[in-house]
């Protein structure tokens, strides 16, 4: 794993020039910029694919997953923040960079991982940066966490075709959530619950691998 300095790689001229192209792709909320900031991305990443850390753009993480466009964790955080959520489920540890930006702005995250050596990995980051309000679990994603339900904001990492019913179930009332939907075309959706109602906006289109069932081990 790459160190979390990163000399040579990780100066704050390069952190700032990413901050400032997502500035110009239109994010505004400060508090999702501050973080993105003060997160190495480059430790989410194996050594050598560190140098491309601060790019915008999506970089494999193995096992058919990626690490997402800093735009796309910065546009769906924005999103969620929208709503002030204190409590979060994620769907899709993946590297934990997601979760990590999440465990700065909320007060607790339970992020649920179906691939074991991601989540291992993830794990070791989380214990790097000395995040203690994340929980990870290991377990079918579509199925969520319900044992802690219901949750403020729900962020799903990857497409369903249709949004699952049990992560409605786990949506708290006023609660936000921001997931892509659909299979070809893809759609990124705001999804408030208002009782038993749930209103649904779209934002702009995505492109997600798939959310998929069973554990990978």
């Amino acid at each position: 794993m790459v160190a979390i300095d990163g000399i040579g790689m990780t100066s704050r001229r390069t952190r700032l020039r990413l901050i400032q192209r997502l500035r110009e792709a239109g994010i505004r909320d400060e508090r999702v910029l501050g973080v993105m900031e003060e997160i190495p991305r480059h430790i989410f990443l194996d050594e050598a694919l560190a140098h491309r850390a601060y790019e915008d753009t999506a970089l494999p993480i193995g096992y058919s997953q990626t690490l997402s466009q800093p735009y796309i964790v910065a546009r769906m955080t924005e999103v969620l923040m929208s709503a002030s959520p204190k409590k979060v489920l994620e769907l899709g540890t993946g590297s934990g960079y997601q979760t990590a930006i999440l465990a700065r702005l909320c007060d607790e995250v339970y992020s649920v991982e179906r691939i074991k050596p991601l989540q291992d990995k993830a794990r070791e980051r989380m214990h790097l940066l000395k995040m203690r309000n994340v929980m990870l679990r290991l377990a079918d994603g579509p199925m969520g966490w319900p044992e802690h339900a219901p949750y403020d904001g729900i962020i799903v990492t990857a497409a369903p075709r249709v949004v699952p019913q049990e992560l409605l179930d786990q949506l708290a009332d006023g609660g936000v959530m921001v997931i892509p939907v659909g299979e070809e075309h893809q759609m990124l959706v705001r999804i408030t619950r208002d009782g038993d109602q749930f209103h649904t906006e779209d934002i702009e289109p995505v492109r997600f691998v798939p959310l998929l069932g069973g554990v990978v081990r």
